[in-house]
């Protein structure tokens, strides 16, 4: 395919066009990904997640103005919500970072959700991977910000930097079970205003009381609109993923995450196949008729509508 030869020579066109057919789940989607998927795995992959209004959006722009600084080619994947008329992104994020659009060494892909619950779009693996071929050496995922279930990031990033801000609520609110378990390197946001030392107290507090951490989790304090301490949390960023390198948890890491890539494929394609099949021939609402009747159980029906597809 011609766009992949452009994309590979660092064509950006070609790999926004490539970007935009796997987002759309066209046909030579799955083509695509088969043929770059060798030139995939050298890229950082840095989720930025975190509650909306926490200012991940110029968080992540002081981030990539840095990286750029270090002459280093990075990609950014802006998970936004979607329109409920077109379907597309409401690209928040991206007018956030426009000034970084001029730039030949970033890429900004805004994305919409479509409904896909967790933070991320649908397409944002296949999306890291067209930019990991594409020769970024950082990705940046920025979620979309839903947030105490919003934990899919873990599934596609290397470093997790889970973004908080004084005022969201309570003590309670950083010790709860999801979110706040998943953050590899904490960042307090909008530090210079009041309340600022109490978070990160409060987070602390909270990391203290998980006894079973290799690695104690670094909590930073920063203030992204002035641009303050953004380099000491990309040093942690750095430290991170030199910890992962050293000890074999970043190999780790990412095998574990292919491993639930791949059990989501074959979910899916199993998915298409069963339903197909069972609508075909009006197994699958006789089935539900049985139900509705109480003349069986659902995982009776399970299991003979299994027994005839396998």
């Amino acid at each position: 395919m011609e766009l992949i030869e452009r994309m590979l020579n660092g064509d950006k066109r070609a790999c926004a066009r490539l970007i935009s057919i796997v987002e759309n789940d066209l046909d030579e989607s799955e083509e695509v990904i088969r043929k770059i998927y060798k030139h995939t795995g050298n890229a950082h992959v840095i989720g930025i997640t975190g509650p909306p209004g926490a200012g991940k959006s110029t968080l992540t722009d002081k981030l990539v103005k840095l990286l750029r600084k270090h002459d280093k080619k990075v990609g950014i994947i802006a998970v936004d919500p979607t329109s409920p008329y077109s379907g597309g992104a409401i690209l928040g994020d991206r007018i956030r970072m426009n000034d970084l659009a001029l730039d030949p060494g970033v890429f900004i892909r805004s994305m919409g959700t479509r409904g896909h619950l967790g933070g991320l779009a649908k397409a944002t693996r296949n999306t890291v991977k067209i930019l990991d071929a594409y020769g970024c050496d950082y990705i940046i995922i920025e979620t979309v910000g839903v947030g105490q279930s919003e934990v899919d990031i873990v599934k596609a990033a290397d470093t997790v930097v889970m973004v908080s801000v004084p005022g969201l609520g309570d003590d309670i609110q950083s010790i709860k079970a999801g979110v706040m378990e998943i953050g590899d390197i904490f960042v307090v946001n909008k530090s210079d205003i009041m309340g600022a030392q109490r978070t990160a107290t409060e987070i602390n507090m909270m990391l203290d009381l998980n006894q079973n951490m290799d690695r104690r989790p670094p909590v930073v304090m920063v203030t992204a609109s002035k641009n303050e301490n953004i380099d000491k949390m990309y040093h942690e960023i750095e430290k991170h993923y030199s910890y992962m390198e050293v000890e074999g948890i970043l190999e780790e890491r990412r095998k574990l995450n292919l491993k639930r890539e791949l059990v989501e494929l074959v979910e899916e394609q199993l998915r298409k196949v069963v339903l197909r099949e069972t609508d075909n021939n009006g197994e699958m609402d006789n089935a539900s008729s049985k139900l509705m009747k109480k003349e069986t159980d659902p995982f009776t029906e399970r299991d003979l509508l299994l027994s005839k597809i396998i």
